[in-house]
């Protein structure tokens, strides 16, 4: 999409005199687990950024239930994926009912491993507000804290910046302004995006984080009977503490009632077959309605939309925070290599080349899986482990598509654009186990090199990149190299015995290149094009 596309009235254009002294490079609209992945990976970047939310408290609802494996692949490489697990809980056993009785168990995580190449078999569960904390609290690392209080009325866009004007009657100048702020986003109502979809007014559920007695905190409770239903989930970290969804009440014209604790005390007694009282508090209460809705470009300008700002969808399958997350991650590196002088602001529409896709793909499936769930839950048994699959890992996501994944030498199944596999080796001079993943790690690419014959390309591409790239070779003799002593990493590359290849990851953790083994001129060449086109092809 081009930066001069035309925007709505409240974006106006406005003298480079009348901006804001000294912008920042990025202001990020929005503290959600969106707005704090991208804040997160722009200030380990080095990149000036400030975040603000309109919000006068950091909320304390549970809301999304945790990110799935990908995304912690993602909290990984930001230093933070050793707190989720820790304040987390794994995915629990789901126990079903039908009036008021148990009928089945299901375990969708049982007989699901880690392995070489993916070390986290399933997601994780832990409250929003603890995730959104975790991240705050490493982005304070930085020296970054969230603005609350503080929000966005209006937008204009100058030659080489953006200005925001907030409630107050300030203003921020930014470089760039990214909207993280939600399903009805303020950011991208100024931009006068449509947000095009549907709601599904008869498709409703009442939310709220509630404390119940009695319950077994090691099961996910879930309540379906033919004229509606409830689900307790235990929240990490509490004693008591629960999601509760379930159908709502209706009036006499079928309307559903608003949520209150009066009417979770009811619905709770009805369908559970328990004495209400054993529900003893209920807060933060809402209505979810299902909405399936995108827009149709993620960048006007120097303005761009990451997570529910861009999408919304069913929660069936978990997807929403997650794929939020991994629009961050997607982001961060461009942005940061943008803002910092070390690509055109051309690499910025690769964003929307390879995440609108996915934003597409992922109202695809996640109604899809409300469509199965709901038939499943009609017969006795059934229940929200239909909605969890393999696709909704997040791991099968790629970029083959996309104008930063060239054709070329493909090894053994692996292509540019995929997801980059882990693995487990160890450093050859000091024999300390290393994991891919820890390689990867940080704002830089990764070159790995496979076998004796790319240890001359190694060094030369660290030579002439060394600010950019770190080298390892995979029993290649050269600087950083491992020893891949079970050959989990050479399965994982499709790079067999004997044989050599340059793999280039991107700093989101793609694959950006596979080239033969003396390939350094390739390497170079995609660098230099990245970092002055939106292609490398």
């Amino acid at each position: 999409m081009p930066a001069t596309a035309p925007v709505a009235s409240e974006l106006t254009s406005e003298p480079a005199s009348a901006l804001a002294s000294a912008p920042v490079s990025v202001l990020v609209v929005g503290s959600g687990p969106t707005g704090l992945t991208l804040a997160c990976d722009l200030a380990r970047r080095s990149v000036d950024v400030r975040i603000i939310d309109r919000s006068e408290e950091f909320p304390r609802s549970s809301r999304a239930k945790g990110p799935n494996p990908r995304s912690l692949e993602v909290l990984e490489d930001l230093g933070v994926v050793d707190r989720v697990l820790a304040e987390g809980s794994a995915p629990l056993p789901m126990r079903k009912y039908r009036d008021g009785l148990p009928i089945a168990d299901a375990d969708p995580s049982a007989g699901v491993h880690p392995t070489p190449d993916a070390p986290y078999a399933h997601g994780r569960l832990i409250a929003q507000w603890q995730l959104e904390e975790i991240l705050r609290d490493r982005l304070a690392e930085y020296g970054v804290h969230v603005e609350l209080g503080t929000e966005a009325v209006g937008l204009s866009q100058g030659p080489g910046s953006v200005t925001v004007a907030l409630a107050d009657g300030r203003s921020i100048g930014a470089r760039y302004v990214v909207g993280c702020d939600g399903g009805h986003s303020p950011v991208r109502k100024m931009l006068g995006l449509p947000f095009e979809g549907r709601t599904a007014e008869e498709q409703v559920m009442v939310c709220g984080d509630v404390e119940v007695e009695g319950l077994d905190r090691s099961l996910w409770h879930q309540w379906f009977d033919e004229d509606g239903a409830v689900m307790l989930c235990p929240i990490p970290g509490t004693r008591a503490g629960w999601w509760f969804q379930a159908g709502p009440e209706r009036d006499g014209a079928g309307a559903p009632v608003p949520p209150s604790p009066e009417s979770f005390r009811r619905l709770f007694a009805k369908h559970t077959r328990l004495p209400a009282d054993r529900l003893t508090r209920a807060a933060l209460l809402s209505t979810y309605r299902v909405n399936e809705r995108m827009v149709d470009r993620y960048r006007v300008g120097r303005v761009l939309l990451a997570g529910d700002a861009a999408h919304v969808h069913p929660i069936a399958g978990g997807l929403g925070m997650n794929t939020g997350i991994q629009d961050a991650f997607n982001l961060g590196w461009k942005l940061a290599r943008v803002a910092t002088g070390r690509a055109s602001s051309a690499l910025l529409d690769t964003y929307e080349e390879e995440r609108l896709p996915v934003a597409a793909w992922t109202l695809d499936i996640s109604s899809e899986r409300l469509r199965a769930t709901l038939e499943a839950i009609e017969r006795p048994g059934g229940g929200l482990d239909t909605a969890i699959t393999e696709q909704t890992t997040g791991l099968d996501r790629g970029y083959r598509w996309s104008s930063l994944s060239p054709t070329g030498t493909v090894a053994s199944g692996l292509r540019a654009g995929d997801r980059a596999p882990d693995a487990p080796c160890r450093a050859t001079a000091t024999g300390e186990p290393v994991r891919l993943f820890e390689a990867f790690a940080g704002p830089h690419f990764t070159l790995l090199g496979f076998g004796p014959d790319t240890a001359d390309a190694l060094r030369a591409v660290e030579a002439a990149y060394g600010d950019t790239v770190r080298a390892y070779g995979v029993g290649a003799g050269a600087p950083r190299d491992l020893t891949d002593d079970a050959g989990h990493a050479r399965t994982a590359y499709g790079v067999g015995p004997g044989t050599g290849a340059l793999v280039l990851v991107r700093p989101d953790n793609h694959v950006g290149l596979i080239a033969p083994a003396r390939g350094s001129g390739a390497v170079g060449d995609y660098l230099d094009r990245l970092a002055g086109t939106a292609g490398a092809a």
